[in-house]
């Protein structure tokens, strides 16, 4: 499971690390399967909804001090945008496309697809004539 969170602790329990860093968002990868993640798991459990139980996200990054990341979609469309592009370039993923690598979409679809999702984000922030 991962977490994306603005803000974290200096100390992680052994069960969570942090994977990337970049400015304004962190991921924290948790391993769910740890035996102290599942006691924690069950101590934080509530009733949700009549009949549902589970774990609030917002409970749990609180037991560990994570803010999570509410980020405007805008943001996430462009740090998402920026991920792809340093795929792009990135050596291992040449190495694959010159050994033959041909995935049914490729990092120019996916481009094109946040594209689109950047100009209907735009076009509903405009005031409507």
């Amino acid at each position: 499971m991962k977490l994306y969170a603005k803000t974290i602790p200096h100390t992680l329990p052994d069960w969570a690390t942090t994977v990337t860093k970049c400015a304004d968002l962190i991921e924290i990868e948790i391993n769910n399967e740890h035996p102290n993640f599942q006691s924690l798991l069950e101590e934080l459990e509530t009733e949700i909804e009549p009949g549902i139980r589970g774990v609030k996200a917002e409970d749990l990054c609180s037991r560990l001090g994570i803010e999570m990341s509410n980020s405007r979609l805008q943001q996430l469309v462009e740090q998402a945008q920026t991920l792809i592009t340093q795929i792009a370039e990135h050596r291992e993923y040449k190495q694959l496309l010159e050994a033959g690598y041909q995935p049914d979409l490729n990092i120019a679809d996916a481009q094109t697809g946040l594209t689109y999702l950047q100009w209907e984000l735009e076009r509903n922030r405009e005031p409507s004539n």
